[in-house]
């Protein structure tokens, strides 16, 4: 061991255990998946040594759901907000709790061993000792944080969306090529069963020629949204300046930051967070990389608030296969999306899927007007049960990614959604977005990363960092 560096050592010992562990991990590419494995324990040694960057309301629920795996340890924790980083709920802003509740995690967990705590990510990634990283932050943060994670040796596991511009994904796949990390993306789709099983009937042709996608989020702002405030001091014990990091100084604003940010440009948007798990399942199902024309409608029609994004979004992709993609942001409708099965459909000439974390049904077209033909197969149902059990063993959405990042971080497999893949599905909401900014119908050009015809759209694809950040 005194000439094996740990990581070597975590290979190694992965190798080894290859023929003793069910259900091992296979390598992966864009349109091939498999269940991920539950792994293996070989020793107390093979632990990975995990820091967490980012540990608000998702990096608490990722914590958590990381601390359920038993080859992982919690080595080091780092946030800009100290009661977050201290995990005292007792410490937190009253005003946080009143309104956002839930959202505030409970940071009740129990470490084995106390972990390193950082205020700046930039001394965890500088931890020799530490093995991998989590990123959590906030949007417009992932990719400077990704890429020096990526440089510093460490493996990494990135929530989406996975960047706050376009231009930042590709630096991020760049930066990735030249190193020898595994990088996952947290889209949940890619870990879940129903979608698994639902991608290898698709892909072998049961529904025939697939030529339409369709999702639809719902949620419920009406009437006041996120509210009208005006700027205030931060929390004492609330770094701001770092929060903003890359991004253009304003004033503190109690309906940014630490979890309204969503609802800001600069910060994210709807399509970028749940419209990246949507567009990222149908892309997959669809066998699609990469749109060749982008439209989009959308403005504010029902509420007035501080938000600076729209609250009715409806974007389309054109394929240059002739497939078409929809999806729409319905901020103010109700939480109602699609029948049977409320995330997204599938159609094929042969017949319709109709999906979601919880199961998926496949229903048979008929023959039409002027065709005659036998049923081309039976109605298909499959309800996942291990969804509903929350059984942290089970390879559910986010647990099956964890699981399976694990796993690659010891055989040095390709996830299940890698970072090719995740700027790709997350390329969309971008594409989108500047859609609805200019206005206008844009041909992508997806080779060179450019818009053909629109150079104000060109534009938006990346923006200035603010000193001293730079990737």
């Amino acid at each position: 061991m005194e000439n094996q560096s740990r990581r070597e050592f975590l290979k190694s010992a992965a190798v080894l255990t290859a023929g003793l562990t069910a259900g091992a991990t296979n390598a992966v590419n864009a349109n091939t998946f498999t269940a991920p494995s539950k792994g293996s324990i070989i020793g107390a040694n093979d632990k990975i040594r995990m820091g967490f960057i980012g540990i608000g309301n998702r990096g608490s629920e990722l914590l958590g759901l990381f601390m359920q795996q038993p080859d992982c340890e919690i080595a080091a924790l780092c946030d800009i907000y100290e009661p977050y980083l201290q995990r005292d709920r007792s410490k937190v802003n009253q005003r946080w709790i009143d309104i956002y509740g839930s959202k505030i995690p409970k940071m009740s967990e129990q470490f084995p061993a106390k972990p390193k705590l950082f205020s700046d990510f930039r001394k965890l990634i500088d931890d020799k000792s530490i093995d991998a990283v989590c990123i959590a932050t906030p949007d417009h943060w992932h990719a400077y944080i990704t890429i020096a994670a990526i440089r510093a040796g460490k493996d990494v596991y990135c929530e989406k969306p996975l960047t706050n511009t376009l231009v930042e994904g590709r630096k991020m796949v760049q930066a990735q090529a030249s190193s020898k990390q595994v990088v996952a993306v947290g889209m949940n789709r890619r870990g879940n069963i129903a979608y698994q099983k639902l991608a290898t009937i698709v892909h072998g042709g049961k529904l025939g020629k697939i030529i339409r996608g369709r999702s639809v989020y719902a949620g419920q702002l009406y009437p006041n949204g996120i509210g009208k405030l005006k700027p205030e001091d931060p929390p004492k014990d609330f770094n701001w300046d770092m929060w903003l990091g890359p991004r253009a100084f304003r004033p503190y604003q109690f309906n940014i930051a630490p979890y309204m940010f969503r609802w800001w440009n600069d910060y994210s948007s709807q399509l970028g967070n749940w419209g990246v798990h949507h567009m990222d399942a149908m892309r997959w199902l669809m066998g699609e990389t990469a749109p060749l024309y982008i439209s989009a409608h959308g403005g504010n029609y029902l509420l007035d608030h501080d938000a600076t994004i729209h609250d009715t979004d409806v974007v389309t992709f054109e394929f240059a296969s002739g497939k078409i993609m929809t999806y729409e942001i319905l901020e103010s409708t109700g939480g109602y999306g699609l029948f049977p099965y409320g995330e997204l459909e599938v159609r094929g000439v042969h017949g319709v899927a109709f999906a979601n974390e919880g199961g998926y049904r496949i229903r048979p077209n008929s023959p039409g007007q002027f065709q005659r033909w036998d049923k081309p197969f039976d109605e298909e149902t499959f309800d996942n049960q291990t969804r509903l059990l929350n059984d942290a063993s089970s390879a559910d959405s986010t647990t099956g990614l964890i699981r399976n990042f694990l796993d690659c971080v010891k055989s040095r497999q390709t996830p299940l959604c890698p970072l090719e893949e995740g700027h790709r599905s997350t390329s969309l909401a971008h594409l989108a977005n500047i859609a609805l900014k200019v206005n206008e119908r844009l041909q992508w050009d997806a080779v060179n990363e450019r818009f053909v015809n629109n150079e104000k759209a060109n534009a938006l694809l990346s923006y200035e960092y603010r000193a001293p950040w730079k990737i």
